[in-house]
């Protein structure tokens, strides 16, 4: 999502509202009033706050697109090698913007699927997974293909499920959280390439050992 100079700003404007004052705006006069921002501005790039927030989560993926575009290496690799940079891209870029992130999510992680703050967020990484998903199907036969439509939701369900982990995640430099997006990954594909259920059964060990552990 390209964002103008004043689109930036709001952006901006709107974190430093929730984080300084622990709550979201109750009105866009509100915001305005304390960003010192015009409300016939702000209404010419965003039509309420929830949009507002869906922008932030879709920035966070276009910034995470941006970078990647930036790594000669990115387009040579693997599928698999993309995943995982992209997961591996992402989560840096939440990084910079966990104080938000978990403001944002507080008390609704189990409901991540139902946020409308993602919504946009969600249909820009099932494309980008659907492009994944496809190419893996050109190198296979005709009958053989996965369905994009099936597997690009459950990439979805496998983002959301990394994104919890990463929220949950208290381990120095977030080594549980990368320890995870290459099982996952990894998982994935094996499913996908038809591997053996080997893969399956190490992440599921994997899975059942964290929940243990932060419990």
């Amino acid at each position: 999502m390209a964002t103008t100079n004043l689109q930036s700003t709001i952006l901006t404007q709107y974190v430093e509202h929730c984080l300084t004052s622990g709550n979201k705006p109750t009105s866009v006069y509100q915001f305005c009033k304390n960003a010192e921002l015009d409300e016939t501005e702000f209404y010419q790039h965003f039509g309420s706050l929830d949009a507002v927030e869906s922008a932030l989560w879709e920035s966070f993926y276009s910034n995470t697109q941006s970078l990647l575009g930036m790594d000669k290496a990115y387009a040579a690799a693997s599928r698999k090698d993309q995943l995982l940079s992209f997961y591996f891209t992402f989560f840096e870029v939440l990084l910079l913007n966990r104080s938000y992130v978990l403001f944002a999510l507080q008390g609704q992680q189990h409901l991540l699927s139902k946020l409308t703050p993602l919504k946009g967020l969600r249909t820009a990484f099932k494309e980008y997974a659907t492009g994944l998903i496809e190419a893996g199907n050109d190198e296979r036969s005709r009958w053989s293909q996965h369905p994009a439509t099936l597997f690009s939701e459950a990439a979805w369900v496998q983002f959301l499920f990394l994104l919890k982990f990463w929220i949950d995640d208290r381990s120095k430099g977030f080594e549980k959280t990368d320890a995870a997006i290459e099982k996952s990954v990894h998982t994935a594909f094996a499913i996908f390439d038809n591997a053996s259920l080997d893969t399956l059964v190490d992440f599921g060990k994997f899975i059942w050992k964290e929940k243990i552990s932060t419990h």
